[in-house]
């Protein structure tokens, strides 16, 4: 008989359940995943971005930045 994996919850830190009974998983539970899904309709979670500077395309207007 196997045992189900347990993963670290990447909300809450908890231990879920990785298996098909787990709908919400990686995450714990359903609130879990609603607040993951929420930073990133919000754009609180970003991946920096390095501009070239020698790159026209990469600079934008001071205007847009706002």
């Amino acid at each position: 008989m196997t045992t189900a994996r347990q993963v670290r919850c990447p909300q809450c830190g908890r231990n879920a359940l990785w298996a098909p009974e787990n709908p919400w998983r990686p995450f714990c539970s359903e609130r879990c995943k609603q607040i993951d899904l929420g930073c990133w309709a919000s754009e609180t979670y970003r991946i920096p971005v390095e501009t070239d500077p020698n790159d026209p395309e990469s600079s934008i207007p001071e205007a847009d930045q706002a």
